[in-house]
């Protein structure tokens, strides 16, 4: 079965909506090499109409142009690119189709496809918490940035039920970042105050 992976830029205070101001002074090597290691494992990227939007509207661009980018760039070319939009689309970029139908039916096809490596979504909050909710996402993969953005979407919504997570890989880079992927986990057992007054300190 195909991994679904989100991997997203996020500030300490949960911010997942990207502002330059706050994320590009903290993008070097280790950066890109964790962002190459996520694209590396799919061949499918799933994407929401906003981000399409973004990527199609710079990367064909900056492909054609043959700058230090276009490698990455011809990549997200060739990559078959799944969109979740509420409305039509029409497609420039080469290798896009839209989603027909239901998204999470449509994703848990994509993710039972014996054909497919994995399937990636690159930032896409709202496809992400559609998915986290559905128990769609296999690993969630955050950049943490060392900066509390204090405005913009967060990645969690409000809502009932707690997710839980298990920590796959940890990696803290010289810039401040940390690179955190979580995969979901069973919640723990009920515990209160006091199941844990020995752990209290000085408790004897």
């Amino acid at each position: 079965m195909a991994k679904v992976i989100s991997t997203l830029f996020i500030s300490a205070d949960g911010v997942a909506e990207i502002d330059p101001d706050w994320h590009f002074p903290y993008f070097d090597e280790n950066m890109g090499r964790a962002v190459t290691e996520d694209y590396d494992s799919a061949d499918v990227l799933l994407i929401g109409r906003v981000t399409y939007d973004s990527f199609a509207g710079a990367w064909p661009d900056r492909e054609a142009a043959g700058g230090d980018d276009a490698p990455f760039a011809k990549q997200l070319g060739d990559t078959r690119k799944v969109v979740a939009s509420r409305q039509p689309l029409e497609f420039s970029w080469r290798n896009s189709e839209l989603i027909e139908g239901d998204l999470v039916e449509a994703v848990a096809a994509l993710r039972a496809d014996p054909g497919s490596k994995g399937v990636l979504i690159p930032g896409s909050i709202s496809v992400v918490q559609q998915l986290l909710a559905a128990g769609l996402v296999d690993e969630l993969r955050l950049l943490v940035h060392p900066v509390a953005a204090r405005k913009g979407r967060r990645l969690f919504d409000d809502g009932d039920t707690p997710y839980h997570f298990g920590v796959a890989a940890t990696e803290a880079f010289p810039t401040g970042v940390v690179r955190v992927i979580y995969t979901p986990a069973a919640a723990p057992g009920k515990v209160g105050y006091a199941d844990v007054t020995d752990q209290v300190p000085g408790a004897k």
